[in-house]
């Protein structure tokens, strides 16, 4: 055991010093071993303990690599910390030299999360990327029909009009696009206002759920409804309507099997259940295969593109949904299994005062 170990074992001022950190911090020997830590040390490495080398917590060759350079008298170095597992999270890793004369090296290593922004930033570079790739595609599809009624098709009356209703579907398309982008940015800046006005749920899920019906019968699809009576939520009643609407929606479009001619149910259902209202929307088509159900909710995931695009949809939905129930405060849940349909639970708190 080192003169410095022995010394700063027994200061508890340096103790002190290490738990005023409000970043993960670590104080680390010559031998790199662990002199003192504080509690969100702790946090990011719980299995560590005082006299362990860094090495039994810590296993990025980057980091020990440039610990090693610190206290072999380098100068302070910056590292990058990355994990992928159990979940995937970003430090950035500060470590100083520490000399005190007539003791040997020592070092201080500060950690940075940077989950968050490396998230953030991600999910900025993607966004823009597929919306401009959902963008491009109608686009050049509309003006590769305008430079073609301009030029070989000018008098062909039968083109013209070809030509013109799939012009029109591609700028609804885009119309669509454009629209779910601003709804999303708009409930992406309220995200921290938690809405407070008091909705009646089931009178709102019954009256959607009237207005989708004609939607169903022409895809061949009944609706079947079982609602609690009284069902009060704090929230916007516009949002929780997109919520509905997007959900249903959903189930209609794709709550049936390729190839299957018969008529089949979408099941919603209400209910109260441990201070919360619970509303499922479940159909019976192929399912959803569980490497997808991770994902469902990213801007622009789709499971199958090509339905989707031709169904209209615009990736944007179930990425609407997941805010939108975030904003108030509660959860959404997917089960599913290919070939057994899937079920879409909404969490919701109740509205003071109300219990299940």
């Amino acid at each position: 055991m080192s003169d410095l170990r022995r010394r700063f074992e027994g200061e508890a001022l340096l103790t002190k010093l290490i738990d005023a950190f409000p970043e993960p911090a670590f104080l680390i020997d010559d031998s790199a071993r662990i002199i003192a830590f504080n509690a969100a040390g702790r946090a990011v490495l719980p299995s560590l303990r005082q006299g362990d080398p860094i090495t039994r917590a810590l296993r990025s060759p980057d980091v020990l690599d440039a610990l090693n350079r610190v206290l072999a008298g380098g100068a302070a170095e910056r590292a990058l910390w990355v994990e992928r597992v159990p979940v995937e999270y970003w430090f950035e890793v500060y470590i100083a030299p520490l000399h005190l004369d007539g003791y040997e090296p020592a070092a201080v290593a500060t950690l940075r999360d940077m989950t968050e922004s490396r998230r953030v930033e991600r999910m900025r570079v993607d966004f823009v990327a597929n919306a401009s790739h959902e963008l491009r595609t109608p686009l050049a599809s509309l003006l590769g029909f305008v430079e073609t009624l301009q030029g070989p098709a000018k008098d062909d009356a039968g083109a013209r009009g070809k030509f013109l209703a799939i012009m029109r579907e591609q700028a609804q398309r885009m119309a669509r696009l454009v629209d779910d982008l601003l709804s999303l940015s708009r409930i992406e800046q309220h995200l921290h206002l938690r809405p407070d006005t008091p909705v009646d749920l089931a009178m709102l899920v019954a009256h959607i759920v009237d207005t989708l019906s004609p939607m169903a019968e022409e895809n061949g699809l009944t609706l079947s409804v079982e609602l609690a009576q009284n069902v009060i939520v704090p929230g916007d009643r516009d949002e929780l309507a997109r919520v509905i609407e997007n959900l249903i929606e959903n189930a209609i479009k794709y709550g049936r099997k390729d190839g299957d001619g018969g008529s089949g149910s979408i099941e919603i259902s209400l209910a109260l259940t441990q201070g919360d209202a619970v509303l499922t929307v479940r159909d019976h088509g192929p399912g959803i295969a569980p490497e997808h159900l991770p994902r469902l909710t990213e801007r622009f995931y789709r499971v199958d593109a090509g339905k989707s695009r031709a169904k209209g949809g615009t990736g944007l939905g179930l990425a609407i949904v997941k805010h939108i129930v975030l904003r108030h405060r509660g959860r959404l849940a997917i089960d599913s299994r290919l070939g057994n349909g899937a079920a879409f639970r909404i969490f919701l708190p109740l509205f003071v005062g109300q219990t299940s």
